[in-house]
């Protein structure tokens, strides 16, 4: 590690809303599994996840707009995180924290029916169908959703690449889920009024839209065997 990653792992150390489980104690059993509501939170409000947040932009809006519910932003990262964990202690949000891991271990950090949300806020898009088994709506990642997210809990999806809503709609509907809505034009929507999709953008979201870039937008449930 260098000298600059090091300084930056130290420095995420010393704020306790960064989670940062090693890979020992997700494999031999992770403490807060099935605990995040009375050992995290100390309530029983719901929990919403955003994956691949970055430095947790759209987590620290919504955490602010819905102090009803707890947040939970999850990257690999932990030089974003840290910039998120920082924002957070100065605007005193009580109801967000930082997870880092890697998506695939979802399963090993929260218990089945644990989360009752979940966002995807702008992924990588693995243009290359090579890659494809790891874009974040691959059915190997839908499968590991499923085994946390609440029954009837929904997903939403907001990306800024045709290539990759487009693979959604397909891998969704070769899977026979349920899509409760879809839109490539988020902003000239008129049939849809979900103000957390429509009223929070971040900064890159905001700079594509100056661009002329349309905002892909969807929202779906999961019932896989």
């Amino acid at each position: 590690m260098g000298k600059n990653k090091q300084k930056k792992y130290t420095e995420t150390l010393q704020y306790e809303n960064i989670l940062q489980p090693n890979k020992q104690k997700l494999f031999n059993g992770y403490e807060l599994k099935g605990r995040w509501h009375e050992e995290v939170f100390g309530d029983d409000k719901p929990v919403v996840l955003e994956l691949g947040a970055g430095k947790g932009e759209y987590s620290l809006m919504l955490a602010a707009k819905h102090p009803e519910k707890n947040y939970v932003a999850i990257d690999i990262k932990g030089d974003r995180l840290l910039k998120g964990a920082k924002e957070a202690k100065e605007q005193n949000l009580q109801n967000l924290v930082f997870l880092r891991i890697q998506i695939e271990h979802i399963e090993m950090v929260f218990g089945k029916d644990e989360v009752d949300e979940i966002w995807i806020t702008f992924p990588d898009p693995f243009p290359k169908k090579t890659r494809a088994k790891n874009r974040m709506t691959s059915k190997r990642f839908l499968n590991r959703y499923k085994n946390v997210l609440k029954k009837n809990g929904i997903i939403h999806l907001k990306t800024d690449n045709t290539q990759f809503f487009d693979f959604t709609h397909e891998t969704l509907s070769e899977l026979s889920q349920e899509i409760l809505f879809s839109t490539y034009d988020l902003y000239n929507e008129k049939n849809y009024d979900n103000s957390d999709a429509k009223s929070l953008q971040t900064y890159y979201e905001r700079k594509w839209l100056e661009d002329g870039a349309k905002i892909k937008y969807m929202d779906f449930r999961l019932n896989l065997d």
